[in-house]
């Protein structure tokens, strides 16, 4: 076994229900006053009154932001921070997705301390300190509680990424109770960019492991085996609790076996066309994977015998099946299934592939080189 090195989330708390503590999980960190991080959707449905409740119990001032856009842009990051070092708060809490999750952590992190947004792009760059932080996810889907990661939209058709371990957060609360009113289309695309995080993971070119690995099969196998069962009951409990649990598990792996191709050509069809991110990876997933295939047809195997283990014959047999499998599930979860079912159109290609090639971050882990000329016959192919 080669060495690794394996970070994560200190702390996690796996219950339905279990948000209702936030306010003593924050208050055993030290915390007076916090900023809650949200969005105007998850605040309607009423997701974070289980959680105010919880923190005026035990005494902690709340202030509120619930201005999170998807894929959020500097603004929304800059205005969150403003508002917390005029409310001079110690600490940083979020009930939402994935973008209520990544505005946090950098909220977090620049509301104390001189570092500069602009100055943080890239890897281990941010140093911190930063605020105790508490992360809730609403969705089963990104894993950002347990990731070192945040996403920012720098502009149209950019995305860059802050990445340290100073951002990975004090607490991961897993409450199934808040992605029960999830919409059948909103689980199925969430559960797919999950099961992406694990499938890139386990095929990463840089700093895949042995416990990356086993968390990108067990991740695998729970996300596998349970989303059918929540499009088309979100009021089963246990299910949505195993889609949460391997959220997170599929997210503890990226963490440390970054994703790649997938997410590269994902993000500009997010960043310019203004779709979700889980559907952006979903839409090019079947390509990637067939491009890939010569490069990683093992690993590919191996990951049918976790999704499709009645699949049977040589790992080119097994991968083929695999292929098949993910890229018939969109429509059997009733997601678009071509780019041009997004509003994409052949003329928008060559900026597509130019925007994905600046994913630099990304597509050195791909297992097999992705050129501009790839990049752009992935995208024709999936349109």
């Amino acid at each position: 076994m080669q060495g690794f090195v394996f970070q994560s989330t200190k702390s996690m708390m796996v219950e339905p229900g279990c948000s209702a503590r936030i306010g003593e999980v924050v208050k055993a960190l030290g915390c007076v006053s916090v900023l809650m991080v949200s969005d105007p959707g998850v605040k309607r449905a009423g997701l974070l009154e289980n959680g105010l409740a919880g923190l005026k119990a035990a005494g902690v001032a709340v202030t509120l932001f619930t201005d999170v856009e998807a894929d959020p842009p500097v603004h929304v990051i800059d205005k969150a921070v403003a508002i917390a070092r005029e409310a001079n708060v110690d600490g940083v809490v979020a009930i939402g997705g994935g973008s209520s999750m990544d505005v946090a952590k950098l909220v977090a992190l620049l509301a104390v301390g001189n570092e500069r947004l602009d100055d943080i792009y890239g890897v281990g760059v941010a140093k911190g300190p930063r605020l105790p932080l508490v992360l809730a996810p609403t969705t089963a889907g990104t894993g950002s509680e347990v990731t070192p990661i945040s996403i920012v939209t720098t502009g149209e058709g950019e995305k860059k990424g802050v990445v340290s371990p100073v951002i990975l957060p004090d607490w991961a609360i897993l409450d199934a109770e808040l992605t029960l009113g999830l919409p059948p289309a909103v689980t199925a695309a969430t559960g797919i960019d999950a099961m992406v995080h694990a499938i890139e993971a386990y095929t990463s070119k840089r700093l895949k492991n042995p416990l990356s690995d086993s968390l990108a099969r067990e991740a695998l196998r729970l996300l596998g085996g349970n989303i059918h069962t929540v499009c088309k009951d979100g009021q089963n409990l246990a299910a949505r609790q195993n889609m949460l649990f391997g959220s997170m598990l599929a997210g503890m792996a990226f963490a440390n076996a970054p994703v790649a191709a997938v997410h590269a050509l994902a993000y500009p069809v997010g960043a310019r066309f203004h779709v979700p991110h889980g559907l952006s990876n979903s839409l090019v997933l079947p390509q990637v994977l067939r491009f890939n295939a010569p490069a990683a047809e093992h690993l590919y195997a191996e990951i049918a015998d976790i999704l499709l283990p009645s699949a049977n014959g040589s790992a080119s047999h097994k991968t083929v099946a695999l292929v098949e499998m993910l890229s018939a599930l969109p429509e059997k979860l009733a997601l678009p299934t071509r780019l041009r079912d997004v509003g994409i159109a052949a003329k928008d290609i060559e900026e597509l592939a130019s925007d994905a090639m600046n994913q630099t971050r990304l597509l050195m882990n791909n297992p097999r080189e992705v050129t501009k000329e790839d990049a752009r016959a992935i995208y024709e192919a999936s349109l």
